[in-house]
Protein backbone atom coordinates (compact mmCIF):
# COMPACT_ATOMS: atom_id res chain seq x y z
CA UNK A 1 0.00 0.00 0.00
CA UNK A 2 1.33 3.42 -0.86
CA UNK A 3 -1.74 5.65 -0.38
CA UNK A 4 -4.06 5.85 2.62
CA UNK A 5 -7.66 7.04 2.78
CA UNK A 6 -7.04 8.95 6.04
CA UNK A 7 -4.69 11.80 6.88
CA UNK A 8 -3.00 13.06 10.02
CA UNK A 9 -5.53 15.01 12.09
CA UNK A 10 -8.65 13.20 10.77
CA UNK A 11 -11.23 11.86 13.19
CA UNK A 12 -11.77 8.15 12.57
CA UNK A 13 -13.84 5.30 13.99
CA UNK A 14 -12.55 1.74 14.39
CA UNK A 15 -14.67 -0.76 12.43
CA UNK A 16 -13.07 -4.07 13.49
CA UNK A 17 -10.95 -5.60 16.22
CA UNK A 18 -10.89 -5.31 20.01
CA UNK A 19 -11.39 -1.52 19.94
CA UNK A 20 -14.39 -1.62 17.58
CA UNK A 21 -16.59 1.47 17.86
CA UNK A 22 -13.97 3.76 19.43
CA UNK A 23 -13.36 7.20 17.92
CA UNK A 24 -10.08 9.08 17.91
CA UNK A 25 -7.78 11.43 16.04
CA UNK A 26 -5.08 10.14 13.68
CA UNK A 27 -1.74 11.06 15.24
CA UNK A 28 0.57 9.50 12.66
CA UNK A 29 0.35 7.64 9.36
CA UNK A 30 2.71 5.17 7.72
CA UNK A 31 1.69 4.71 4.07
CA UNK A 32 4.51 2.28 3.32
CA UNK A 33 3.27 -0.17 5.97
CA UNK A 34 -0.42 0.77 5.55
CA UNK A 35 -0.75 1.60 9.26
CA UNK A 36 -2.02 4.48 11.38
CA UNK A 37 -1.71 5.49 15.04
CA UNK A 38 -4.99 6.68 16.56
CA UNK A 39 -5.20 8.64 19.82
CA UNK A 40 -6.69 6.53 22.64
CA UNK A 41 -7.03 3.37 20.55
CA UNK A 42 -4.97 0.14 20.57
CA UNK A 43 -3.22 0.91 23.86
CA UNK A 44 -0.14 -1.27 24.48
CA UNK A 45 2.24 -1.43 27.43
CA UNK A 46 5.88 -0.67 26.81
CA UNK A 47 8.77 -1.36 29.16
CA UNK A 48 11.09 1.66 29.18
CA UNK A 49 14.62 1.83 30.53
CA UNK A 50 15.93 5.10 31.91
CA UNK A 51 18.38 6.40 29.29
CA UNK A 52 19.87 9.37 31.17
CA UNK A 53 20.59 9.99 34.80
CA UNK A 54 17.40 11.21 36.43
CA UNK A 55 15.05 9.71 33.79
CA UNK A 56 12.14 7.62 35.02
CA UNK A 57 11.95 4.01 33.84
CA UNK A 58 9.06 1.60 34.11
CA UNK A 59 5.97 0.39 32.30
CA UNK A 60 4.10 3.00 30.26
CA UNK A 61 0.97 2.81 28.12
CA UNK A 62 1.19 4.12 24.54
CA UNK A 63 -0.88 3.90 21.37
CA UNK A 64 0.17 1.14 19.01
CA UNK A 65 -0.03 1.14 15.21
CA UNK A 66 -2.99 -0.53 13.52
CA UNK A 67 -3.85 -1.28 9.91
CA UNK A 68 -5.58 1.58 8.11
CA UNK A 69 -8.19 -0.79 6.67
CA UNK A 70 -9.61 -1.18 10.19
CA UNK A 71 -10.61 2.50 10.45
CA UNK A 72 -13.09 4.69 8.60
CA UNK A 73 -13.36 8.46 8.40
CA UNK A 74 -15.94 9.72 10.93
CA UNK A 75 -18.58 12.22 9.80
CA UNK A 76 -19.89 14.30 12.73
CA UNK A 77 -22.97 15.28 10.74
CA UNK A 78 -23.99 11.66 9.96
CA UNK A 79 -22.49 10.41 13.27
CA UNK A 80 -21.07 7.28 11.63
CA UNK A 81 -18.08 5.97 9.72
CA UNK A 82 -18.09 6.68 6.01
CA UNK A 83 -16.08 6.10 2.85
CA UNK A 84 -15.59 9.60 1.49
CA UNK A 85 -15.79 10.30 -2.20
CA UNK A 86 -13.21 12.62 -3.70
CA UNK A 87 -14.73 15.39 -5.80
CA UNK A 88 -13.42 18.51 -7.46
CA UNK A 89 -14.43 21.92 -6.16
CA UNK A 90 -14.12 24.87 -8.55
CA UNK A 91 -13.25 28.24 -7.00
CA UNK A 92 -14.41 31.61 -8.32
CA UNK A 93 -11.00 31.99 -9.99
CA UNK A 94 -11.59 28.78 -11.95
CA UNK A 95 -9.06 26.77 -9.94
CA UNK A 96 -9.93 23.12 -9.33
CA UNK A 97 -9.14 21.61 -5.93
CA UNK A 98 -9.75 18.08 -4.69
CA UNK A 99 -12.09 17.83 -1.68
CA UNK A 100 -13.22 14.79 0.29
CA UNK A 101 -17.00 14.83 0.70
CA UNK A 102 -19.48 12.68 2.65
CA UNK A 103 -22.78 11.54 1.15
CA UNK A 104 -24.55 14.11 3.33
CA UNK A 105 -22.48 16.92 1.76
CA UNK A 106 -20.07 17.51 4.67
CA UNK A 107 -16.57 18.50 3.46
CA UNK A 108 -13.39 17.22 5.15
CA UNK A 109 -10.13 19.26 5.26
Amino acid sequence: MEKLHVKKGDTVIVVSGDDKGLKGEVLETSPKEGKVIVKGVNIVTRHVKPRKQGDQGGIIKVEGAMYACKVQLYCPKCEKGIRPSVTYKVDKDGVKTKVRVCKCGHEFE
